[in-house]
């Protein structure tokens, strides 16, 4: 059976593991890449935010800033020659314009909706929490700016510590690994550790294994055929693979399947992982996945 936690998020919790809660995805970005540019207005972003409502999403995750394989980020260094030849991390700024009107459109049209917002930025993350939003969705592990874990301490609000190796535009030259599961589960311990040490309350903090974020396609499998494993650290467990490329090069081998042509093989992934033991699934196709982990969820609760 699927641990149960209660996830404290300030004003009220979430119960996961009596049933799969479902993230629905909102990019409010150009760039990112299934979707970018789609939803870029403000109007439009909110309007399928309630739409993935609709359909069945527990929580909304919204994003201003790509993480894609290449994209630049914002760590802070100086960047590198090869950083220097790709696009610019866009400023904190830009990224507040984006996020927060869709933030304060969704409140007040759901004033009920569990908002997350996708960032690693701490300004971003307090300026999305006094607008609104509950949950940080953090895909640096609260590593890159040395601000964010004393502002997820203060604002006292979920976070979602997820894994990732480098950089987007450092993943094509990345070391190889000998033992990805045990990689992430033992940084994944680490990371969340830290976080704890640091005032962040452990029962507010979620961990996802980063599938896709500096991981080689055939590491991507392996994480999925043993995410069990990762109860192991103690913590509700998240999971994305929503049209990762990892499933279209699976489905097309060498003419990769494009990200909209990837929905089956995404149900297929959620589907093993809810059986492995996810809370939460976060993706593109809100109804489609809801309806897998309801029969997910049956097949779980028969074992």
């Amino acid at each position: 059976m699927r641990p149960t936690f209660q996830w404290h998020l300030g004003s009220r919790s979430l119960e996961l593991g009596k049933r799969t809660l479902i993230m629905g995805i909102v990019n409010v970005t150009p760039d990112s890449f299934s979707d970018g540019g789609r939803f870029l207005n403000h109007g439009k972003a909110a309007e399928h935010a309630s739409r993935l409502l609709e359909e069945g999403a527990d929580i909304i995750d919204i994003g201003g800033e790509s993480t894609r394989p290449g994209a630049r980020v914002d760590t802070g260094a100086s960047a590198s020659s090869e950083q220097a030849r790709t696009a610019p991390a866009i400023s904190t700024e830009e990224e507040l314009e984006r996020v927060i009107p869709v933030i304060v459109a969704l409140k007040r049209t759901h004033p009920g909706a569990v908002i997350s917002v996708d960032t690693y930025k701490a300004r971003v993350a307090r300026a999305a929490v006094e607008a609104g939003a509950e949950i940080v969705n953090d895909v640096s592990g609260f590593r890159w700016d040395p601000q964010m874990l004393s502002a997820l301490a203060d604002l006292r609000c979920g976070a979602v510590l997820m894994h990732m190796r480098g950089r987007p535009e450092e993943w094509r030259s990345l070391p190889p690994v000998q033992e990805i599961v045990h990689l992430v589960r033992r940084e994944l311990t680490e990371w969340a550790q830290n976080a704890v040490a640091k005032d962040v309350i452990r029962e507010r903090i979620v961990l996802d294994p980063g599938f896709g974020f500096g991981k080689s396609f055939d590491q991507n499998y392996p994480l999925i055929a043993r995410f069990a494993e990762f109860h192991k650290i103690g913590f509700p467990l998240l999971a994305g693979t929503s049209r990762k490329s990892f499933i279209g090069r699976t489905l097309g081998g060498e003419k990769v399947v494009p990200p909209g042509d990837r929905l089956f093989g995404t149900l297929a992934t959620e589907t093993a992982l809810i059986l492995q033991g996810a809370h939460i699934v976060r993706t593109h196709d809100v109804r489609a996945s809801a309806e897998a982990a309801r029969i997910a969820d049956a097949v779980l609760n028969a074992m």
